[in-house]
């Protein structure tokens, strides 16, 4: 499995995040939005490129306590997390490309406080 739905199959996400590197791609939609919907096939491309980062795909309305206290505003909102911490957090539009190079690039990111924090607490 590449990509990960905590309301789909928590335990096999729960024991993903314990055997990873802390680099985690965390793509927050919700059913009714039509861009997530073009978005989904998309990162499940991109999870199958990347079997070095965990890729979570989280229905805000299923998963809430995936989301923290934190409010998505715009769909699909993204977190891109390495062991230093939040690398990114925010909208995305569907283009595969613009998230290939935040993951290439994601070590020069700055370590962001803002988001849901680490994901592991749930």
């Amino acid at each position: 499995m590449s990509l990960y739905n905590p309301h789909i199959d928590k335990p096999a996400l729960l024991a993903r995040l314990a055997a990873d590197q802390g680099r985690r791609v965390v793509c927050y939609c919700a059913a009714w939005c039509r861009t997530c919907d073009a978005w989904q096939a998309i990162f499940e491309r991109l999870a199958q490129s990347y079997p070095d980062w965990t890729f979570i795909w989280v229905d805000i309305e299923d998963s809430p306590e995936w989301l923290g206290d934190e409010d998505v505003e715009d769909f699909p909102t993204m977190l891109i997390q390495d062991a230093a911490g939040t690398r990114f957090w925010g909208p995305q539009p569907p283009l595969a490309e613009a998230l290939q190079r935040l993951l290439q690039h994601a070590g020069q990111l700055p370590v962001q406080q803002t988001g849901p924090g680490r994901i592991e607490r749930f």
